[in-house]
């Protein structure tokens, strides 16, 4: 395949993605708003947001094994110059 359609089926990917997940993190804080007082909202959110921490890691590492000479020049030193 050629680089640009792999991008472009990657970052179509990670848009749905991104996407499906503020869609559950709404559905989430409309659902503890409207729905019976449960005593522990916050395990509530960690099984919403967790999953979005996942996701962001997963998305970069995929990014990274894409691009792996990208990865490397943003990492390689800069020579500096000395004046002469």
């Amino acid at each position: 395949m050629s680089p640009i359609l792999t991008d472009t089926l990657f970052a179509a990917a990670a848009v749905a993605v991104v996407v499906a997940q503020l869609l559950i993190l709404r559905s989430t804080r409309r659902g503890m708003a409207t729905g019976p007082r449960r005593a522990a909202p916050v395990l509530e959110w960690l099984y919403a947001i967790v999953p979005a921490i996942a996701l962001v890691v997963v998305l970069a590492w995929t990014w990274r094994t894409m691009h792996p000479d990208a990865a490397r020049a943003a990492a390689a030193p800069r020579a500096s110059r000395t004046p002469s």
